[in-house]
């Protein structure tokens, strides 16, 4: 104890204003270090080891700086203290420094989670120039079919005392054409209403065709986040893409997609191989959670995330494991971030004199006029407007949504390559906040940090010449289906693909998943006449279609019928029909199909079994000559009867 009192009296001793300096350089360091230390293991999978290096070292060098200096106070030895002062005070700088960049690039690989509610919104519509009242129809869709907008419909209904006469539906399209038509008055639909039917014929400008009349709102839990996957970036992953539809910069918690925008990416992070798959929207399949009933891929994006990722597993065979969820009005953002891109910009094919050779799209504002945004074509470097103009151009071009497809390719794979090009700190700040403010996902925050190896490697290939993410971009060949839709009574134009493409595609996913084996080419044959292109899983391969339409039979014999249901196993009725039958066709001669139970232009794939109606006999009619023979009956007096009978 003697002791101790006797080397606390030798460091009072020592200068006052080296004593302060010891001490609150002690404090600082301790401070700056705590903070640095809980930034740094916030990192988790990268460079771990070397963070466990960096931490030890400088818990020790505190220790050191401490005792060392302490012992130089009780000898009054200072210029050792000075010395070491001043370069522990450039350790809490760069400790500082440090917590600042790995705070802000933490809490903005944090910000692109989903959030943990949403707001989930029902309106009330009526056509713009109707007005609502007590005796106007309700129109709501069915529980069975969407059973959230339901919940929302029966609380609107009694929040706003609602006690109309309600008509159910089980397809949002039948329930807005009967809105257009009259059937009913009004309809009670979800928030993302419009990308729900404004792609189909007729619907295009529902968003001035309508008007709200009464909106109900409920923050519910996200239902996406059960989306969970336990794979990260050390083993092969599936990601889609989806476009949102935000009004304004930036994604909030209200804001739908309208899957308009579908992309699938596999990456494989040992290899650095991936491949890119943009999925047209007007695809015509099965969805999910609709009963597997057929339709447009785009429109599974009404009934949620969960629905359209269900509805590309089954198309695909294979599992995403993440959605990234994409504000494409914030494309703006990101490549004015990386200060802009370079594209290949394609001629326009449709309508190539329309701007004087030049491509034109709407600004990110949806306005035309003066405000359209124009390019080039060929090579150009495009600004934040003209990316998201090119991305979003379609009517110009022969192929529209197929055309656009590839254009979206082309700025997602510009945009990605000039990411990773960042060449300062400042650069490398824009580009983190415009993705953070554009993108989310269903990833924690812990998988993003994980791709931390991938970005290096990548990163570390260009750096050395060589190509960094080899992206491999699938086409799928399709073909055009007017097809008639039974739920809502009309014919749609939608697109079916060829199994050829979508098996070579699927093929090609698989290869990059290490769930197949590439196949060797052992032949090659070159001659300088010919144009060679880059593989592209998928393209020129068009045998096989997804999906024939049934065709009429009136007129026809049973024996074509027959032919045709049996090439697609279709269990075929046949029924005989006199003129009191429903079912009776007297335009059709007897002996021939009059009628069929099953709408002609409905997909095949879809029909198990068809019953058609053979014209048995037809109606006797009769003959002019008696008809005219009972006028001039009428016309006779009743003498001139009496006569007749008695000649």
């Amino acid at each position: 104890m003697n002791k101790m009192l006797r080397k606390l009296k030798k460091l009072k001793k020592s200068k006052k204003a080296y004593r302060v300096i010891y001490y609150i350089i002690n404090i600082f360091y301790l401070v700056t270090l705590v903070l640095f230390i809980k930034n740094i293991l916030s990192l988790k999978g990268i460079e771990t080891f070397i963070r466990v290096i960096v931490i030890i070292f400088f818990i020790l060098y505190f220790f050191i700086y401490s005792f060392w200096n302490l012992l130089n106070l009780l000898r009054r030895k200072y210029k050792g203290l000075i010395i070491t002062s001043i370069i522990t005070l450039l350790f809490i700088i760069v400790f500082s420094v440090s917590s600042y960049y790995i705070n802000f690039v933490y809490s903005n690989i944090n910000g692109m989670k989903e959030k943990n509610e949403v707001i989930y919104n029902s309106y009330l519509i009526v056509l713009s120039d109707k007005t609502f009242n007590k005796d106007s129809v309700i129109g709501i869709i069915d529980k069975d079919i969407d059973k959230d907008n339901y919940d929302l419909a029966q609380k609107l209904i009694k929040e706003k005392k609602l006690y109309n006469k309600v008509e159910y539906y089980n397809d949002y399209i039948k329930l807005i054409d009967d809105l257009y038509k009259g059937v009913i008055d009004a309809a009670i639909v979800p928030g993302n209403y419009e990308n729900l039917v404004k792609n189909e014929v007729g619907f295009e400008n529902i968003d001035s065709d309508v008007k709200k009349v009464f909106e109900y709102s409920e923050k519910k839990k996200n239902e996406d986040l059960d989306l969970v996957s336990n794979k990260d970036f050390n083993e092969p992953l599936t990601f889609l893409f989806l476009g949102v539809d935000s009004e304004g910069d930036g994604l909030n918690a209200s804001s739908s997609f309208n899957g308009d925008t579908l992309m699938l990416m596999s990456i494989n992070p040992k290899t650095l191989n991936a491949i890119l798959l943009s999925i047209p929207r007007d695809t015509y399949v099965p969805i999910a959670c609709n009963k597997n009933n057929y339709a447009k891929i785009n429109s599974s994006a009404g009934f949620g995330t969960s629905c359209v990722i269900s509805t590309i597993n089954n198309l695909m065979g294979i599992n995403i494991d993440y959605y990234v969820k994409i504000n494409f009005k914030g494309v703006v953002d990101l490549v004015e971030a990386v200060e802009g891109i370079d594209v290949f910009v394609e001629a326009p094919t449709y309508t190539p004199n329309k701007y004087k050779g030049k491509v034109c799209e709407q600004n990110s504002d949806r306005q035309f006029g003066n405000k359209l945004v124009c390019m080039e074509p060929g090579l150009q470097t495009l600004n934040g407007e003209q990316a998201l103009a090119y991305a979003r151009c379609r009517h110009m071009y022969i192929g529209s949504d197929l055309d656009r497809v590839r254009h979206q390719q082309q700025v997602v794979e510009a945009l990605a390559n000039k990411a990773l090009h960042f060449s300062s700190i400042k650069d490398l700040q824009n580009i983190l906040t415009a993705v953070s403010k554009n993108i989310s996902t269903n990833m924690d925050t812990d998988t993003m940090l994980s791709g931390y190896n991938v970005l290096k490697n990548v990163v570390g290939s260009k750096l050395s010449g060589t190509d960094g993410l080899n992206i491999s971009k699938a086409t799928l060949e399709t073909y055009s289906l007017n097809v008639y839709v039974p739920q809502s009574g009309r014919n749609t134009s939608a697109q079916g693909y060829y199994l050829s493409s979508l098996n070579d595609i699927k093929h090609a996913f698989n290869v990059v998943l290490e769930k197949e084996k590439d196949e060797m080419v052992k032949t090659f044959s070159f001659s300088v006449n010919e144009t060679y292109e880059l593989y592209s899983p998928g393209k020129g391969k068009r045998t096989e279609k997804s999906g024939e339409l049934l065709p009429s039979f009136v007129g026809k014999t049973v024996d074509e019928a027959k032919e045709f249901c049996n090439q697609y196993n279709i269990s075929l009725n046949v029924k005989y029909v006199d003129p009191e039958s429903e079912f009776y066709n007297k335009s059709v001669n007897v002996g021939l199909i009059g009628n069929q139970s099953v709408h002609k232009d409905v997909l095949v794939n879809s029909i198990s079994e068809l019953t058609v109606y053979i014209v048995n006999s037809k109606v006797e009619e009769k003959s002019n000559n008696s008809t005219d023979d009972n006028k001039d009956n009428d016309l006779k007096s009743d003498e001139d009867i009496i006569k007749d009978m008695l000649n």
